[in-house]
């Protein structure tokens, strides 16, 4: 029985597809998505067998420790993929909610969390999928040009150990250009291709710039956290019609995905409402099933 949320790329003359969600520890998903009465522990085990990928958001937060990672890999089966974001102390720096620029990336700063994050999510073994630099938008206090942030970024993504699949989120749309996308590709670094409130869909983005920094896509559904809670805050039930981008984002994806070997996406609650069902209906659209 083929694992959900796959689809061989010799079946759809398309890569090997994971699809997920961005985090699984949704409360409001027992009942629509979790057995009722299922427990927080039993969370992830669960999902696993509706779905071939997560991206771990908790990473984000904290350094995961060893025994966490691995607890990870053992409750979940063979082929299983799990995608983390790389620590706040190392993309954001900043104690509140501004970055701060005078540590970022900086390795006086961040080379023992970055060593720690890398060798933690090595207890994954196979199923550890890319490990994500999600960047804050940056505003000119911070970098008044993208060129002091590219040169940051450059010598970071050439001193990451090997081993690892890595990908970058950037959320200042002006630095999408031929030189950010360049530098990913000389580091065999995948581009996130992210949708969310005030960044171009990645479909108008395609049509002046080649999307393909790596050996692998990888996708974030993010949209509109404020027009999302203001209809929910429990995040049970799509709340928001993304039919029309997500029939775009299906286009896209069967155009790119022949000149990779995987394509990875995860839908945020924050998208339509509910991250199970939108990355399903992407799974339909993409001929996968229904995942």
């Amino acid at each position: 029985m083929e694992a959900a949320g796959s689809v061989g790329p010799d079946e759809a003359n398309m890569s090997e597809l994971f699809l997920g969600t961005s985090s699984w520890s949704t409360s409001g998903w027992v009942g629509p998505f979790y057995p009722p009465g299922t427990r927080s522990a039993d969370y992830l085990p669960h999902y696993a067998t509706q779905f071939r990928a997560v991206e771990a958001d908790v990473t984000y937060y904290r350094v995961p420790s060893r025994s966490m990672v691995q607890g990870w890999r053992d409750r979940t089966p063979d082929g299983f993929v799990l995608t983390a974001k790389f620590p706040r102390s190392i993309v954001h720096a900043g104690e509140g909610p501004r970055p701060d620029a005078s540590r970022l990336l900086l390795p006086e700063f961040v080379r023992g969390d970055t060593e720690l994050f890398c060798e933690a999510m090595s207890e994954l073994g196979e199923k550890c999928g890319p490990l994500v630099l999600q960047f804050p938008y940056f505003n000119k206090s911070a970098f008044p040009e993208a060129g002091g942030f590219l040169d940051r970024l450059d010598a970071f993504l050439e001193a990451l150990p090997s081993g690892h699949r890595y990908a970058v989120e950037i959320r200042n749309k002006a630095w999408l250009t031929e030189e950010f996308t360049g530098l990913l590709r000389r580091h065999e670094v995948g581009l996130v291709l992210v949708e969310m409130s005030y960044m171009p869909h990645p479909a108008e983005v395609s049509r002046r710039l080649d999307l393909i920094t790596s050996d692998f896509l990888y996708g974030r559904l993010i949209g509109d956290r404020k027009v999302v809670e203001a209809h929910t805050k429990v995040f049970d039930q799509v709340v928001v019609d993304q039919s029309e981008s997500l029939t775009r984002w299906a286009s896209l994806l069967g155009a790119l995905s022949e000149r990779v070997t995987r394509t990875y996406v995860f839908a945020n609650n924050h998208y339509a409402g509910h991250g199970p069902e939108t990355i399903r209906e992407l799974g339909r659209l993409l001929g996968a099933g229904d995942v």
